[in-house]
């Protein structure tokens, strides 16, 4: 689409679902390991879109390819705090074999945008790009400034991305007081008369580990009681099946109670079965919420059939709840015995705050304007995003990408799924709420 297009009226709405189509369609798979594309070209893209519209855009490259980028629109009260909406352009590997359609073509099928990224999450970069753009070509400011983040290495915890800005860069955010960025806002139909879209409060930590045992090598063949294959596995089975106790966080409680008024009936976090079967393709977002968890994810050991190796390992993704690490590292090591030996390969803490404040009522006025039915709540994610980072320099940090959807998606299973698509009109959705939260935020 060329500026002289959009000089004859064309508005985000017009333009936001090209702009996740040719963003999903910049392969910026993250491996963990530098061995992907990288997002330099995306970051690039994003960049030449800002500039266009009169933005100083900036590329941050953390590492050869890995690039972010971040400008700042100046608003109509500079001395008020700023906001920041940040996404991530980096995506989780796609096999394309196991695809309906392929994950980098950005094809529209179904009422849908279809690829990897498509809702995790640059469906979010479009649309804050879209706003941004008709903003500024209209030239309507802001209330207060707005810096913009479009972030690399999301998917692997964020050091080559949010965290290397934050820690080298903290000049870019200064004045931001709060955030917004992605997994929340989206909606949950209760009935035709109220539809909910759950703003993120909260956010698990996490222990991305290692587990290793030493054993005694040795023949296949012969009798050995020290196989350390045989005492990991037992651990990580301990592990894989241990029933973790509930507990009730604030914002758990605050999503529960709403919900309780939406249902018209009184739910037990204690006897959760019979209401996550209500919630449809979002329990099992909110179900893991109400416990910590360890997901064992990788195995690893020996390098012949016949020779019993002496170290076994395996990896965990360790999950823990807000005020909830100490009880959940101690029962970790109870559960996996004195003869593994764990380390974090990755970790960070958990996020919660209030569903309170001018922030919190821009959302719900936003939504309610083009939704009459939404009720904004509060929800806790139970994995983690870049607000993990924001959060060290005092950044209050909201999921809101602002989404309605149709009651039979499973949003849930869109996020590092198959056939991962985001409704059209969701993405227009979303660009008039993004556009109406701005103004009352």
């Amino acid at each position: 689409m060329s500026e002289t297009d959009t000089a004859k009226g064309v508005t985000g709405e017009d333009e936001v679902v090209d702009l996740c189509r040719e963003l999903i369609r910049i392969d910026t798979s993250n491996y963990g390991d530098h061995s992907g594309p990288g997002e330099r070209k995306a970051a690039e893209y994003v960049a030449e879109k800002l500039a266009e519209v009169g933005l100083e855009p900036q590329i941050f490259e953390s590492h050869p390819g890995r690039a972010s980028t971040v400008a700042r629109i100046e608003g109509e009260d500079p001395s008020r705090p700023a906001l920041l909406i940040h996404g991530h352009t980096d995506v989780v590997p796609a096999n394309a074999d196991d695809w309906t359609h392929h994950p980098f073509s950005g094809e529209i099928a179904d009422g849908c945008v279809w690829g990897r990224g498509a809702v995790d999450m640059k469906d979010m970069d479009a649309m804050t790009l879209a706003v941004v753009r008709e903003r500024m070509r209209s030239g309507r400011k802001p209330p207060r400034d707005v810096v913009l983040a479009f972030l690399a290495d999301e998917e692997a915890g964020g050091t080559y991305g949010a965290k290397h800005l934050v820690h080298k860069h903290p000049e870019l955010f200064e004045g931001v007081s709060e955030a917004i960025g992605e997994v929340g806002g989206f909606s949950f139909t209760v009935n035709e008369k109220l539809r909910l879209y759950l703003v993120e409060t909260a956010e698990k930590g996490m222990h991305w580990m290692r587990l290793t045992v030493d054993g005694t090598a040795g023949h296949g063949s012969m009798t050995n009681d020290d196989n350390a294959i045989t005492e990991l596995c037992e651990a990580v089975a301990r592990l894989g099946r241990h029933k973790w106790p509930v507990r009730v966080t604030k914002t758990v409680r605050a999503f529960l109670d709403e919900l309780s008024d939406a249902l018209g009936t009184e739910l037990d976090p204690e006897n959760m079965d019979e209401t996550l079967a209500k919630l449809g393709g979002i329990a099992r977002m909110i179900g893991t919420t109400l416990r910590n968890s360890a997901a064992p994810t990788q195995l690893g050991a020996g390098y012949k059939v016949n020779v019993i190796p002496g170290q076994a390992t395996a990896h965990v993704d360790g999950r823990f709840l807000p005020g909830y690490e100490e009880e959940f590292l101690a029962d970790l090591d109870r559960i996996l015995g004195p003869r593994v030996r764990r380390e974090d390969v990755h970790s960070d803490k958990a996020l919660e705050t209030d569903f309170d404040g001018r922030l919190v009522d821009a959302m719900q006025t936003a939504l309610s304007a083009e939704d009459p039915i939404a009720r904004a709540v509060p929800y806790m994610l139970s994995g983690g995003t870049d607000a993990k980072s924001f959060d060290d320099l005092g950044i209050r940090c909201f999921g809101f990408a602002p989404l309605k959807l149709p009651p039979e998606l499973d949003f849930a299973g869109m996020f590092h799924g198959v056939d991962e698509r985001v409704p059209v009109d969701g993405l227009k959705f979303g660009v008039r709420v993004l556009d109406r939260f701005l103004d009352a935020s």
